[in-house]
């Protein structure tokens, strides 16, 4: 994947925004690569014979990336114009229905967690720290079950006061994005309105909700060369290639009452 030059230069203002929410795969993790291989893994087995290969750039930025994960084979099979039934989380891994594919890729992906373990961007953990430094609370948002195994798995459960994932979503039955619920609920939690949070994603489903929940801030981290515009199309009020670039000011202020 090439590396996009900056684009824009945003400043987090914390006395206007009290605390930081991340959409950590992509952004703080480096785990969407892992997802999109594993996507591709289980898609090109089920598509041989039905249609084209799933390309792993631009059908999963573009159908799964920071979508829940039935949601995701949904509208990516809907995209090439098939339908499966539905299924049930008792079907086998790779079985011809939604959630056969999707246990399938689960599989998948964890086995390469389990043996490679997961990264962490050194810019995005710097930003966490410089935050917290200054007072900010953060929280980490995944559209994803493992969300809090894999921001475990990096070594950053500390860096984040709040934890939202797909999990969550599930037992609470919020939408994933570009619904805006598992933002708003992370908000929620850090007990603050969505105006005083800012919003750093690197998906184009989380930017998406992030801008329809009228976060204070939504920031877009560009990891594919020419994804800027798609990233502000879908709200984001600034777009770099990485959080080194995203400039920290004042400390938090406490909340008006």
């Amino acid at each position: 994947m090439s590396e996009p030059a900056a684009v824009d230069a945003p400043v987090i203002d914390l006395t206007r925004a009290g605390a930081v929410a991340f959409g950590t795969d992509g952004a703080v993790t480096d785990t969407a690569r892992g997802h999109a291989a594993a996507w591709k893994h289980v898609f090109d087995a089920f598509l041989r014979g039905r249609s084209t290969p799933f390309d792993i750039r631009e059908d999963y930025l573009r159908h799964l990336d920071g979508r829940p994960r039935l949601d995701g084979i949904r509208t990516f099979l809907a995209a090439r114009g098939i339908t499966l039934p539905e299924g049930t989380p008792d079907d086998e891994p790779g079985a011809p229905t939604v959630h056969g594919l999707g246990l399938a890729k689960d599989r998948t992906f964890l086995a390469q967690v389990d043996e490679y373990g997961v990264a962490a961007f050194p810019s995005s953990v710097a930003l966490l720290h410089e935050l917290r430094r200054r007072g900010a609370r953060t929280a980490a948002v995944s559209a994803s079950l493992h969300g809090r195994r894999l921001v475990r798995a990096a070594g950053l459960s500390h860096l984040f006061d709040v934890i939202v994932d797909g999990a969550d979503a599930a037992e609470l039955g919020l939408p994933g994005p570009p619904d805006p619920a598992l933002f708003l609920e992370a908000a929620r939690r850090l007990e603050l309105p969505p105006a005083r949070v800012a919003v750093v994603d690197a998906a184009l489903a989380g930017v998406e909700a992030a801008g329809k929940g009228a976060f204070g801030l939504v920031v877009g981290v560009v990891r594919e060369s020419g994804q800027a515009d798609e990233l502000r199309a879908a709200g984001a009020g600034a777009v770099v290639a990485d959080l080194g670039e995203v400039e920290v000011r004042g400390r938090v202020l406490p909340l008006s009452p």
